[in-house]
C-alpha cells in the first residue's frame, strides 16, 4: 500500500512539474495565435536548429545559418520550438551547451523575415512565439550555459540570457542593439537581464547598445569566466569540461536541483517552498539517495 501512494505521488508531482515547464505564457485569451505565426514563420526558410545528446547527458544545440551569423530564419525559430520540446522529454539529460556554427553565435533574427512580418499584429505574434519557446528552454530541469563565441547581437544577447551560465571567448562580444533598430527586447531578454545583472546594469546595457567584452561580461556577472580558445573545436571542449563538474552525478538529482531552483527564482516563496517539498519528495529514498546512505554511513 505505501509502495503504491508512494508511486502515485511520484507521478502526480511529475505531471505537475511537467505541465508548469510547458505552461504558455501566451494563449488566445492574449490575442496570440500560434498557429498563424508558424505558418508566416515556415515561409522564411534556411539554416537549421541541430542537437546532439551524449551519453554523458549534456546536450549541443547549435544555431547553424553561418552565411547571416547564424540569424535566425523563420523556419530556424520553429526548429528550436521542436528542440525545446525534445529537450523536455529526454530524461536522461543533465546540462545543456548552446552554441553557433562557424565561431560566432548568433547575430539576432534574420532581416529578411523582420520586414516581411514588419506589421503589429504579426511582430507581436512572433514576439510571443519566441518569448514562450525561450521561456521553456529557461525552465529545462537542465543545466544550460550559453558558449558566446564572435559576436551575440540583438535576439542572440537575449538568447544567452534564457541559459542559466554564459562563458565567452577572447575577442567574444554580447551586444543589446534593439535601440539601434528602434526597438526593445521582445523575447524576454530584457526581464531577464535584469535579473542577472541588476536594473541600473541593464539599464546601461540597453540604453547604451555598447558591445559588451568577455572583461567587462565578468565584471558585471553577465558571464562566468573566458575561456582560453577561440576555436570552435577548442572552446567546446573547455565549456563542455566546465558544464561537468555542475552535472557529475545521477540525472534525477541534477535536474531535481535546477527545478528547486527554478522554483526559488520564479514563484512566491509559499509556492516555491511547496515545489521544494514536491521535488524533495521524487529522490527521497530513490536509488541515488539509498546508494549515498549506503556508501557514507557515517559523517565524516
Amino acid at each position: 500500500m505505501a509502495v503504491f501512494l508512494w508511486k502515485n505521488l511520484f507521478q502526480t508531482t511529475k505531471g505537475k512539474i511537467l505541465q508548469q515547464r510547458r505552461a504558455l505564457l501566451y494563449n488566445g485569451a492574449h490575442e496570440y495565435d500560434e498557429e498563424l505565426i508558424k505558418k508566416k514563420l515556415q515561409q522564411f526558410a534556411g539554416g537549421s536548429v541541430n542537437l546532439s545528446k551524449e551519453h554523458s547527458g549534456i546536450g549541443i544545440l547549435t544555431l547553424n545559418n553561418s552565411r547571416l551569423m547564424n540569424a535566425f530564419t523563420g523556419t530556424m525559430m520553429l526548429e528550436l520550438q521542436e528542440r525545446v520540446t525534445e529537450l523536455e522529454n529526454w530524461k536522461d539529460g543533465k546540462g545543456l551547451i548552446i552554441c553557433g556554427a562557424g565561431n560566432t553565435f548568433c547575430s539576432g533574427s534574420d532581416l529578411n523575415a523582420v520586414k516581411a512580418i514588419s506589421n503589429s499584429q504579426d511582430g507581436m505574434n512572433m514576439c510571443m512565439f519566441m518569448q514562450n519557446t525561450l521561456t521553456r528552454l529557461m525552465r529545462l530541469p537542465l543545466i544550460s550555459v550559453a558558449l558566446v563565441q564572435g559576436k551575440a547581437l540583438g535576439g542572440g544577447a537575449e538568447l544567452t540570457t534564457a541559459c542559466d551560465f554564459r562563458l565567452m571567448t577572447p575577442g567574444s562580444e554580447i551586444r543589446f542593439v534593439h535601440k539601434h533598430m528602434g526597438l526593445v527586447p521582445g523575447w524576454g531578454g530584457a526581464a531577464r537581464l535584469v535579473r542577472i545583472v541588476g536594473s541600473r546594469a541593464a539599464l546601461q546595457l540597453l540604453s547604451g547598445a555598447h558591445g559588451v567584452d568577455p572583461e567587462r561580461a565578468l565584471h558585471l556577472g553577465l558571464s562566468e569566466g573566458t575561456l582560453s580558445s577561440s576555436d570552435e573545436t577548442g572552446s567546446l571542449e573547455e565549456a563542455r569540461a566546465w558544464l561537468s563538474q555542475y552535472t557529475e552525478g545521477p540525472a534525477s538529482v541534477i535536474r531535481a536541483v535546477k527545478k528547486v531552483v527554478t522554483a526559488g527564482r520564479e514563484l512566491p516563496l509559499e509556492a516555491a517552498l511547496r515545489t521544494e517539498k514536491d521535488v524533495f519528495g521524487t529522490v527521497w529514498g530513490g536509488p541515488a539517495n539509498l546508494e549515498a546512505l549506503a556508501r557514507r554511513q557515517k559523517h565524516k
